[in-house]
């Protein structure tokens, strides 16, 4: 009777003799799959058994079940060390295969092959794990061969099917492999092999939602393939889910501490995501910038209320936020009916009087009235006259700055807050407001 996940002492199989075989090792990555909490578990038992290894107490067949478990958690350099020194028995010589397959190293892992199966270990599975081998050796001729010596029960299992899928993939008949594919799904749903193979050719397809579905299912099993891990912490790099991304990678170095690749590729997606965030609050800023920027004269306004916010310099609606009600009240012949209407004008594009009100600089504003014709005028020119550059003018819609007026209200080390807004562009500026022999603020 096949013990359930609840009744499955996982901590029990690895550190203490008793039965320990394929049927074992199928249950500890069981276990991990379906409740990650036992991946701690597990890193505790390793732990237990590698002090009792350092002590020169551990039994050869214990040095098994060490070797097996540090193979599940991605140590293969560790594992083949304790597998070697374990019992030499079949388990050992073919979870040494796997370690050195998992290693790129393919003489020995089919030199183990062949060991673990005159070991006495199933004939069926070392000859699929050869078939692999020759697959990842470009030899998807030798591969075939394998797998032709194959028959009976064993083609109707997924880890066959999904095979037999990879190596006439090789050959270029991609909707063969899909169909064998679908089949090994269809035998274990949670094949990994099969679903990340379902998975690239549907990614490839441009089908983004319906591979990453497929990767997510396959990293789902444990030990998660890396490649299925980098190819799905890519697709969510593709669809700006950094912060999904970074969760594979971690994944991956969390297994396997010393992968270069995967360091780099987490590293790149944490600043991506960081990226991502500060563009996506600088569109946010950018779109406001440019509803601030747009004219009050764009809006049908009375005449008394047009020439009530003239005679205060307010020229866009990003002006005119930053002045109260109590403000625009106290301004010659600007009455309360005048103040509906600028609620209703400003409430079409989500705003309000006054609220940018504590932006406004602590000095006294400029006093439009006591200023000459000439001198208002040059205010409310646009500041497009100053025919600024383009980092420049990207700096205006940035602030929300529209007219000449508006910008002298700002300080230098204001603008210089502004993204990618430095000293040159500062310069400029003040070069191009000399000309109408008027400064920033506090200049």
């Amino acid at each position: 009777m096949v013990t359930s996940i609840s009744e499955f002492d996982l901590k029990q199989t690895v550190l203490f003799d008793g039965p320990f075989g394929p049927i074992e090792t199928d249950r500890l990555a069981h276990a991990v799959s379906h409740d990650f909490t036992q991946f701690e578990i597990l890193r505790e038992a390793i732990g237990d058994l590698e002090s009792k290894e350092y002590r020169e107490e551990l039994s050869p067949a214990g040095r098994v079940r060490l070797g097996v478990s540090l193979y599940l958690t991605g140590r293969y350099d560790l594992s083949i060390l304790a597998l070697k020194k374990g019992d030499g028995g079949a388990l050992a010589l073919y979870y040494l295969a796997r370690s050195f397959f998992a290693l790129r190293r393919f003489d020995d892992a089919l030199k183990h092959y062949d060991l673990a199966q005159k070991a006495g270990y199933s004939v069926d599975v070392c000859r699929l794990g050869r078939a692999e081998v020759y697959r990842y050796q470009d030899q998807p001729e030798e591969s075939l061969k394998e797998l032709d010596k194959l028959s009976g029960a064993i083609e109707q299992t997924a880890e066959y099917l999904y095979q037999r899928g990879a190596t006439v993939a090789m050959y270029g008949d991609l909707d063969e492999a899909v169909k064998l594919y679908e089949r090994a799904v269809a035998a274990d749903k949670n094949h990994p092999g099969a679903l990340f193979g379902l998975a690239l050719e549907r990614e490839r397809g441009g089908y983004d939602e319906e591979a990453l579905d497929l990767y997510k299912r396959s990293i789902a099993y444990f030990p998660a393939n890396v490649g299925t891990l980098f190819n799905l912490g890519l697709l969510y790099e593709d669809l700006e889910q950094y912060d999904q991304a970074v969760i594979c990678y971690q994944r991956i170095l969390d297994a396997y501490p010393n992968n270069q690749k995967a360091r780099l590729f987490l590293k790149d997606a944490k600043a991506s995501s960081e990226m991502h965030i500060d563009e996506e609050a600088q569109r946010k800023k950018d779109r406001m910038g440019q509803i601030l920027s747009i004219p009050v004269s764009d809006f049908e306004l009375s005449v008394r209320s047009r020439n009530c916010l003239k005679s205060m310099g307010i020229a866009s609606l990003g002006d005119l936020c930053a002045h109260t009600e109590q403000e625009l009240l106290n301004s010659k012949n600007f009455g309360e009916t005048s103040l509906v209407e600028i609620r209703e004008m400003l409430a079409l594009k989500g705003l309000r009087l006054g609220q940018f009100a504590s932006d406004k600089q602590t000095s006294e504003p400029v006093e439009v009235e006591t200023l000459s014709p000439d001198e208002q005028a040059i205010l409310l020119r646009p500041v497009t006259d100053l025919n600024l550059s383009v980092r420049a003018r990207k700096c205006m819609s940035r602030l929300g700055i529209q007219t000449i007026g508006e910008l002298v209200r700002k300080t230098a080390d204001e603008l210089l807050e502004c993204k990618n807004f430095g000293v040159t562009s500062l310069k400029e500026i003040r070069e191009r407001l000399t000309v109408y022999n008027i400064k920033l603020r506090g200049e």
